[in-house]
Formats: C-alpha cells, structure tokens, sequence
C-alpha cells in the first residue's frame, strides 16, 4: 500500500526521495515535509514521519533534541537599544560557543545527576563531559539572539541541541545497528542511506527511548541555563517562555494508530501549542502556534523549524582547511599542497619563529561576507561570531516558507534582531546539528 507523503512547499526532489525512502522502510503511517525541507543524512531536515513500530536514531539525528527557546523579557526595547553593543560583548564573553569552556562557570544542575545514574548504563560515562558542555551553545546554525518584539518588548531567543552528550548517544546507537560496542565508531554512510530503525519492542529500541529521553533532558536544561545566564546579563526576568525541540521523536497518535513521530528539523505545532522559529540573522523570527484544521493533521501537527537552507556551508563559505601559517604582521605564507611544517619552526617566508595553525580559506564560496556583515551593520544587528555559511543569502526567506503552513499555524509575534551570537565561521565543532 502506498504510504501518504505529504510535501509542503518548493522542496528538493532528492530530500522527497529520501524520506519517501525512510517511510517505505519502515512501513510508517504517514510521512510530511515542511516548507523548509531540504536534504539531510538519511532522513531530510524538516522531515517527519510517523512509525506504528520503529523508532529511528539516523532519524532523530545526531543532534539529538536540538531545539529552540524564547524568552520574553521584562525590558523594554527603548531602554536596551542604546546598551546593545555592550550587553552582545559580555553575552559573548561569558557563553560559550563552539567546542569546550572559555569561562570559569561550569553549571550544576540536577540533569546531571540523571546521567550519572542514567537507565541505558553506557551514558553514565558521559557524565562528566555533559558537565564540562551544560549550558554552552555549539557552532553551526546555533546562536543565542536578542530581538526586539513587535511588543515593544526585549525577546531572548536560543538555538542548540544536547551537545557532545548527545552527539555520542547517537554515534553510539549507530554502532549497536552495527553490532559493535556502543563506544565503538560507527561506518560512516552516505548522505542517502538507507534508515537505521529499531523495532520498538526490541531491548535496542527501548534502551534508544531511554538514552533519547534523557538527552533531551539534557537539552532543555542547556538552553534554560543559557536563557537564564543572558537574563542575568540584561538584569531582567522572564515573562513568558516557549520551549521546543525539533530533533526528537514521540509517541503520537495520528489516523487512528499509536505511532512515534519522528521529527527531524520539525517544530511541534498542535493546537494551542507555542513554537519559537528562527530565521536568518538579519530577518525577523516569530514566535507562533498550531491551529486546528485539515492541514494540521496533514502535517502530524508539525511546522517548520526555520527558514531552510538553499546552499550547502561550503558552497556558501567555500573550502576551508587547518593549516600551517605565519602569524607575523605583514608576511602571508601559508603552508601549500604537499610542504610540511619546517623543522626549526621558522617561516620559510620571513624566517621569523612565528608559525600556528589557522583556518585557512582553499576554494571561495557563493557568499560576500564583507557585504553581508555590512547589510547587517546597515541595519542596526550587532553581530558576535558568524561567518559566510550562515549568511541571510545561504538561506530561503522565512514569511516565504511560512505562507505554505498559513493554514496550520498563527503568528503571534514578529522579533527582529537586535543582536546575534555565534560561533565563529573558523570554529570547528563535531557535535554541530
């Protein structure tokens, strides 16, 4: 019998393929692709498909519960605007993005003691990274932003998933589908493999809902100490919350069948519920909710979870590589095909004692960064970190994406960016989403 595939909006053919492949192996119920869909490892992003008896860990991804949280605050915009600069410098400093601690306030919080004696005994080794990790953001498309609301009210918005916690949960659960130890690597597949699935009465795929879970507790927890930490900064306090994750599965039911709905880059969007999607860094997020109607169950009460990509991060910014470089003013070697660093540590340009290792930029990329950031400037956004694979250009236009949903959700609140925070474009970090 041919499974329902819903498709919302212009979507890639190859994201279509995908998950029509994803659905068909696993007999699902019913599979969606929201108007931001594009391809992802195995199951596109923006992807949501419903299960009567498998759950799928390549389909949850390897950032599990990667999510958003807003924050409307208790300060006005007037009274901020004029403090923007300093206040996105100390969020910079005092948060950290991309891989390790650059501060001295590692966070306590009881998550951590749910890991330590955690039901799928091989995520208690975890516990002592998750500590290290708990309230720091990640790279890639992760930020932490401040908007001014159509309320005339200071939003605080987030982006990032369960870090290296859950990065290692996927990877590991990826080996057990190998029969290897759960520490062990994974093969790695291609970008269309076919999906990793557990039957959910399996000891696998119990012990998958476990660790899943507890990764997204682990999630919540980052992004409310990170909300937290930025009120702090501002002096305010919170009125209102909206909280989510987008790479998750539950247990729904949907055309009359208990399922689990596997969302990969889907907000949750049943009727009533809050969602906060973010768009590019110089364009306004909202802040929405699910409505009920014929759409909405077409969707399994799902919408987007941003504005979707339209070029790959090294089209956008090119290929870039860890080189040797000399980091003497005025002199440009850097270490070319083949050469190696030199012996005695001198560059063999300057002959000064002066090499390191930096990103250094192989092929350039689609995107003028030095305009984008000048567009940004333009337009009032203090930018913090960032880089030409997450320029507004590299990605569809949010109202765009939105109208093919306008009959399933309702927007409640438009917030353009004050200020944006993210790692930088040389920042490397394996547990990006």
């Amino acid at each position: 019998m041919t499974i329902p595939i819903a498709v919302y909006g212009e979507v890639d053919q190859r994201a279509v393929d995908q998950l029509t492949r994803c659905a068909e192996a696993g007999d699902a119920v019913r599979g969606v692709l929201c108007a931001d869909a594009h391809v992802g490892y195995s199951q596109p992003i923006g992807g949501a498909i419903a299960y009567a008896d498998y759950i799928s860990p390549s389909g949850v991804g390897y950032d599990i519960a990667c999510g958003n949280k807003a924050a409307l605050t208790s300060i006005r915009v007037e009274d901020l605007r004029p403090e923007i600069a300093g206040v996105m410098d100390e969020v910079f400093e005092r948060i950290s993005f991309g891989v390790g601690r650059k501060n001295n306030e590692p966070v306590d919080h009881p998550v951590l003691d749910a890991i330590r004696d955690a039901e799928f005994a091989p995520q208690r080794e975890l516990r002592d990274m998750a500590a290290q990790q708990l309230g720091t953001v990640g790279s890639g498309n992760h930020y932490v932003d401040l908007f001014a609301g159509d309320d005339g009210w200071v939003w605080i918005g987030v982006h990032f998933g369960s870090r290296g916690f859950g990065h290692k949960t996927a990877s590991g659960f990826l080996a057990l589908a190998e029969g290897k130890r759960f520490d062990e690597h994974a093969t790695e597949g291609e970008m269309d493999s076919p999906p990793v699935l557990f039957h959910v009465d399996s000891d696998l795929g119990q012990a998958y809902v476990a660790a899943m879970s507890l990764a997204g507790e682990y999630a919540y927890a980052g992004r409310d100490t990170v909300v937290a930490k930025v009120l702090e900064i501002l002096g305010a306090e919170a009125t209102y919350e909206v909280h989510n994750h987008h790479n998750f599965a539950w247990r729904e039911h949907h055309a009359g069948v208990d399922v689990w709905v596997v969302r990969k880059g889907c907000t949750p969007a049943f009727p009533g519920q809050g969602g906060f999607v973010g768009a590019t860094m110089g364009e306004p997020s909202v802040i929405l909710e699910g409505v009920e109607s014929d759409a909405s169950a077409d969707l399994l009460y799902s919408t987007v979870h941003g504005a979707g990509r339209v070029m790959s991060r090294t089209r956008a910014a090119g290929r870039s590589r860890t080189r040797w470089a000399c980091t003497e003013l005025g002199c440009d070697w850097v270490q070319g095909p083949g050469e190696h660093r030199p012996r005695d540590g001198r560059c063999p340009q300057c002959g000064q004692d002066s090499l390191g290792r930096r990103m250094v930029q192989l092929t350039p990329g689609e995107i003028d960064w030095a305009a984008a950031t000048a567009e940004l400037v333009a337009a009032g956004v203090e930018l913090r970190g960032g880089g030409a694979d997450e320029a507004p250009g590299a990605y569809k236009r949010l109202d765009a994406v939105l109208a093919y949903h306008a009959d399933s959700i309702r927007v409640l609140h438009r917030l353009t960016p004050l200020g944006v925070a993210m790692a930088g474009a040389d920042t490397f970090d394996p547990y990006k989403d």
